[in-house]
């Protein structure tokens, strides 16, 4: 089984969500030209200002490029934010430092900040020539409360632990601020600006999925039946019934002893028979989401060996990460996804007589039995409809062979320079620079609108 390089699991759309291990929106463009820092004297040093923020603690200074800074920040969290005497935590930040007078980029991960570089800078960052505080989701990572509390996790609380970390850092970082965030991370963006619409002045979301009807995955079944060329879905679907049909209990018994080699168990997700179904059953969303297609040419026959299927199967879906190691260290992520975020249920008639276990890509798949899962079905709706009659200074970025586009966020008659462009050709990991050269450009011009930033990008 190949180790996860971080959280695999969580492409479920609403698990079509992006792990934090890829640098959310890592933007193409080349960073605008670096000057030299200020002189630093006792008063104006950055670390000293930021250290003396109430709750704020330095972890320590990252290596950066030259012209910024880079520090490990901890801000003190209440667990309620509703009731905040009864228990606290510390979130973990990265804080990129340009310039006390150059916009503020709020990064939301979504995930935990356990493999983004500190010093990385999302493509707004790069485009604005600005500053960047990247946040980990409560819950994940370090910025976990003890005891775990569930109930504790939800779309309100994160966004108001966003809202503190803004108010936070707001009398040091004085311009315009920004917020963006791709995939889980863009989903958190919306949902802080549902609660806190004049936290910042705009906000670039990428990839982020809008299931507002977790009992309908007919869109993302379409979709699935449309993507790509006739040849290349019929490649898929060859493979997947081969890996459920004549080749399971191989492919099965490689699974499990792939797992035991690696100290792995299974206890969670039950068995290695039912670990490579819900894989194989998942296999679309990841293929096309991974490359929008790109690998076509390199999806393995079905007479191919059960090695090679094996080896091919473990680099789509990253297997260990099913395991009960990965599961738990990712739980957060499923617990958002059966309460409030909602996930995607393929039909799969192609794999029509092959399926033996019903209901396996439920989110209680991935949740221990000890940890009560209740869906509540007002919560994406609410979102969407504030998108739709509220929300402005607004900017959608989907890749065009992404199924994440499936359903997406839509503006309305209510939106307010909110705008939703489609990147030709791209895949899940899509950007600015990706789209077509006249939304490129109008699109960067809206992000530099919001952030008071006039002079041209450099590309």
């Amino acid at each position: 089984m190949r180790k996860p390089r971080h959280v695999l699991l969580p492409l479920l759309l609403a698990g079509l969500l992006l792990p934090a291990a890829a640098p959310p929106s890592a933007a193409t463009a080349r960073p605008a030209v670096a000057h030299p820092a200020p002189p630093r004297t006792a008063a104006t040093d950055i670390r000293t200002r930021i250290a003396a923020l109430p709750g704020m603690r330095v972890v320590k200074e990252n290596p950066a490029p030259a012209g910024y800074r880079s520090f490990t920040l901890a801000y003190r969290q209440p667990v309620d934010h509703r009731h905040p005497g009864r228990g606290s935590f510390e979130q973990r930040l990265f804080l990129v430092h340009r310039s006390t007078d150059r916009p503020m980029v709020l990064h939301t991960g979504g995930y935990d900040l356990d493999f983004q570089d500190p010093a990385s800078r999302a493509e707004p960052t790069r485009l604005l020539d600005g500053n960047q505080i990247s946040v980990e989701q409560r819950y994940f990572g370090t910025s976990r409360p003890r005891p775990t509390d569930w109930t504790k996790l939800d779309i309100r609380q994160a966004a108001d632990d966003h809202h503190r970390i803004v108010q936070a850092l707001k009398p040091v970082y004085r311009a315009a601020w920004i917020s963006t965030g791709a995939s889980k991370g863009g989903m958190a963006t919306v949902y802080h600006r549902r609660f806190h619409p004049h936290d910042v002045a705009g906000s670039v979301v990428y990839s982020a999925p809008n299931n507002t009807d977790d009992r309908d995955d007919t869109a993302e079944d379409r979709f699935l039946e449309r993507i790509g060329t006739p040849e290349c879905r019929a490649a898929l679907t060859a493979v997947q019934r081969e890996m459920l049909g004549a080749r399971r209990t191989e492919m099965a018994g490689r699974v499990a002893r792939e797992a035991a080699g690696q100290g792995l168990t299974l206890r969670t997700v039950g068995s290695a028979d039912r670990l490579l179904e819900l894989a194989v059953l998942q296999l679309p969303l990841r293929f096309w989401m991974h490359r929008g297609g790109a690998d076509c040419d390199r999806v393995p026959r079905p007479t191919a060996g059960t090695d090679a299927l094996y080896a091919w199967l473990d680099e789509q879906m990253q297997l260990a990460g099913y395991s009960d190691y990965w599961l738990a260290r990712e739980g957060a992520s499923y617990y958002q996804l059966g309460t409030q975020l909602g996930f995607v249920d393929l039909a799969a008639p192609q794999l029509a007589g092959l399926l033996r276990h019903p209901g396996i890509q439920s989110m209680r798949t991935y949740v221990p039995r000890g940890i009560p899962l209740r869906f509540q079905p007002g919560a994406m709706p609410d979102i969407d409809r504030w998108v739709r009659h509220h929300g402005s200074q607004l900017l959608f970025v989907y890749g065009e062979n992404d199924p994440t586009r499936a359903e997406p966020f839509r503006t309305g008659k209510g939106s307010r320079d909110a705008h939703v462009r489609l990147a030709p050709g791209a895949a899940h990991l899509t950007s600015i620079a990706q789209l077509a050269p006249r939304d490129r450009d109008r699109a960067t011009a809206a992000l530099r609108r919001w952030a008071g930033v006039d002079s041209p990008p450099e590309w």
